[in-house]
């Protein structure tokens, strides 16, 4: 979802508002968050929250307080506190979902040492900003070579500059500890700028860079997901995914936080669930689980010494058998519980008129078989008859 900027233009070509997604205004902005109080006014006698939420390059969020009283809303560029100097950046929250925001990150609401809002952005401000902004890729570049001249095991992921121009921030990861002070040194004298160098994890750096994951949208991360959970095999085994790391690992090469999603309603329908390693005793032999439907209700048993051989059980019988070898009760075989499943041929597609499917081709045409033998025996008796006429 787009802004207004973003949509259609009249000759079907997307018209683009040339800020990759840092417009500010509606659902392109990374990690929006809706103010469903916009359009209700504070009780009487109550002044409005003081606190604003303002978003720099990609995702990094900060909470300024607004000193001067500016009237401000949500997309509006402003000059904000920094170390030395000022930064420039764009309002995305006002109002009384900041303090809950502020919260949930846990930032005192009476902090003294908040940093304030000096002012909204001149024209001036914004040429400067975004003349820093386009020197970016090429710095980028630039740092890289320097590194790898340097023989520095670390990748260089982003570049943010100040708004101002004075300061850059490179962003990198690196498995162990770097020592980059002969970079910053190099880099300071190649760029004339002061240099901060800030270490991020892997997630971390998919969530400021964005792309597209493997289910076909924008990475989770880098939308709307806010808090990393830690992700461990043990989601994928229990929602009986292969545990194949090519098709587990997202873009950051951790496992997926998607995995945590369906997670609690697999954990629900287990609880009742009986064990794959349960061992059924029958007076035909041990026989042991080889697969599970947890949503069918469904376990795949086959005996010790047939193993090609599966029979289907519903869960109910698993557990009613479980409960007699509890007692040291055998049954006779699992042939009297298997339950009989009915598969339906079910067309996969059809065009318009309904007569062709994409599976046409994969049974074998008898007909034109049989058709063939009967012209053979047809030409062979018709060489008899002419050969009896001569």
């Amino acid at each position: 979802m787009g802004c207004s900027s973003c949509s259609t233009g009249k000759d079907g070509q997307p018209r683009g508002c040339k800020n990759n997604g840092t417009c500010g205004t509606d659902g392109c902005n990374k990690l929006t968050v809706f103010d469903w109080l916009s359009n209700m006014s504070l009780p009487n006698g109550q002044k409005p929250f003081d606190c604003v939420e303002v978003r720099f390059k990609n995702s990094r969020k900060e909470f300024f307080r607004n000193t001067e009283n500016l009237s401000l809303s949500i997309g509006d560029i402003v000059a904000t506190q920094a170390k030395s100097g000022h930064d420039v950046g764009m309002i995305t929250l006002t109002g009384e979902l900041v303090k809950v925001q502020m919260k949930r990150k846990k930032v005192a609401f009476d902090n003294k040492d908040l940093p304030k809002i000096y002012r909204k952005a001149s024209q001036r401000d914004i040429d400067i900003w975004q003349k820093c902004r386009d020197k970016e890729p090429e710095i980028q570049k630039r740092s890289r070579e320097i590194a790898i001249a340097l023989k520095l095991e670390m990748k260089l992921s982003d570049v943010e500059f100040q708004g101002d121009g004075s300061k850059a921030t490179f962003y990198y990861t690196a498995e162990d500890r770097v020592d980059f002070r002969q970079l910053i040194k190099d880099m300071a004298k190649a760029f004339s700028i002061r240099i901060e160098m800030r270490q991020i994890g892997y997630r971390q750096e998919a969530q400021r860079l964005g792309g597209i994951g493997s289910c076909g949208r924008e990475l989770c991360c880098s939308t709307w997901l806010t808090d990393f959970r830690s992700v461990s095999t043990a989601s994928a085994r229990y929602q009986q995914l292969a545990l194949n790391p090519q098709k587990l690992a997202g873009q950051c090469g951790k496992l997926k936080c998607c995995l945590n999603y369906e997670l609690d309603m697999y954990l629900d329908a287990l609880k009742d669930f009986p064990s794959q390693d349960s061992k059924l005793q029958t007076e035909k032999g041990v026989a042991f689980c080889q697969k599970a439907d947890i949503f069918k209700e469904m376990l795949w048993f086959s005996y010790k010494d047939d193993p090609a051989n599966w029979h289907a059980l519903h869960k109910d019988q698993v557990l009613e058998i479980l409960e007699l070898n509890k007692i040291n009760k055998k049954v006779t075989s699992l042939e009297g519980y298997v339950v009989e499943t009915i598969s339906e041929e079910k067309l996969v597609f059809e065009n318009v008129v309904g007569q062709d499917s994409l599976n046409r081709f994969d049974k074998p045409k008898k007909k034109k078989r049989n058709n063939k033998r009967n012209n053979k025996k047809r030409r062979s008796k018709n060489h008899k008859a002419t050969a009896k006429n001569g």
